[in-house]
């Protein structure tokens, strides 16, 4: 009988401050306390995330929130197994925040260093939520993300398209601010989209002309623009039905992209005839209601299980890291005190790059 396996966990790659302890028993996982500290009114005078005001409150909040994850999990130091942090990608002040903290810890206690790609804690989460079997088809869809995956192992993942501009989380976040609306602008867009006509304005969904499963998001931004252009212009404003009308219109464009995109995605999964299919989906654009009721339905059509994490697993969070942390952990992994904090961390090592490449790496 394998022994319980008990993982701290610390995620700090954007605007949230997270720390959790997930204990893993005869490989059956249990959150035993998630605490996350969240930046929304710090940022909110800014319309966007500030990477320098982001860093401040990651480095003065990390200890309190360990803290109190501890408290929660009725545990101390002594009762966890290892640490495992977000080393990458991700706003490289925060990310640096939260490896130091970690190696902090290790040296202090000892325990065991994983350092865990953000990405591929979204992309493990159906594993913790609901425990599903290998190989599963993945749409990791966040705020700076879009991509299909094919989920093999831990660190195992073939990607099969992604969003070779803005992440539909970032188109939503802009559409907010073209509209007048607070942040964070997904749920904001959500929000006014439930009063609205999606039908009055047709934004393009692009890329559906061209094969495969590559995704853009940036000009259906632009056709937000335009359309609100015209209508101030016409008007002399927008009133309050022309506002949920536009994010209805954007909100249905998004959901029809994904869709589409899934359903080819869907196609090149199936054929490599996995025995228990399942699509799962992850990252804070999953909490979408509409772009969850569109793929739940695809899924039921084409014969596959669907898999969705509840919403507050969907934003950033640290059990996802932990829990990672833990499958790496197991499989044998473990890194040096000169593990790196990572500004971009591809889950696909081996695939094209989708947004290019620098001296730092590639983007996605």
């Amino acid at each position: 009988m394998t022994a319980p396996l008990t993982i701290l966990g610390l995620e700090s790659s954007c605007d949230d401050t997270a720390a959790a302890v997930v204990r893993v028993s005869e490989g059956q996982p249990r959150i035993l306390s998630s605490v996350v500290f969240g930046q929304t009114d710090l940022h909110a005078a800014f319309g966007g995330v500030v990477p320098e005001i982001a860093a401040r409150a990651h480095a003065e909040k990390l200890d309190t929130c360990v803290k109190q994850a501890l408290t929660k999990a009725e545990l101390t130091l002594d009762g966890i197994d290892a640490v495992a942090v977000t080393s990458g990608p991700g706003l490289i002040g925060g990310v640096l925040s939260g490896v130091m903290c970690a190696k902090g810890i290790s040296v202090a206690t000892g325990l065991p260093l994983i350092g865990v790609n953000h990405l591929a804690g979204h992309a493990l989460t159906p594993r913790l939520t609901d425990g599903i079997a290998y190989p599963y088809l993945m749409l990791l869809v966040s705020g700076g993300h879009c991509q299909f995956l094919i989920v093999k192992g831990c660190q195992d993942f073939t990607r099969l398209g992604g969003t070779i501009d803005d992440a539909p989380g970032e188109a939503f976040d802009k559409t907010a601010r073209l509209l007048g609306l607070p942040q964070p602008g997904g749920p904001s867009v959500e929000r006014e989209a439930i009063d609205g006509d999606k039908s009055r304005f047709r934004f393009p969904r692009p890329l559906l002309d061209r094969p495969g499963c590559d995704m853009s998001f940036s000009g259906l931004k632009t056709a937000v623009l335009r359309a609100r252009d015209s209508l101030v212009a016409e008007k002399g404003g927008l009133s309050r039905q022309d506002r949920a009308d536009l994010c209805a219109g954007f909100q249905s464009a998004v959901a029809d992209v994904l869709a589409e995109k899934t359903r080819r995605a869907l196609d090149l999964y199936m054929a490599e005839a996995p025995q228990i299919p399942n699509l799962a989906v992850a990252g804070g654009v999953a909490a979408n209601c509409e772009i969850r009721t569109k793929l739940k339905t695809l899924s039921h059509d084409s014969g596959v299980g669907f898999v969705a994490p509840p919403l507050s697993l969907c934003t950033d969070n640290a059990a996802m890291i932990a829990y990672a942390g833990a499958e790496l952990f197991a499989a044998g992994h473990r890194d040096e005190l000169d593990m790196i904090a990572r500004p971009r961390w591809p889950l696909d090592q081996t695939s094209p790059a989708l947004l290019g490449s620098g001296k730092k790496g590639a983007k996605a």
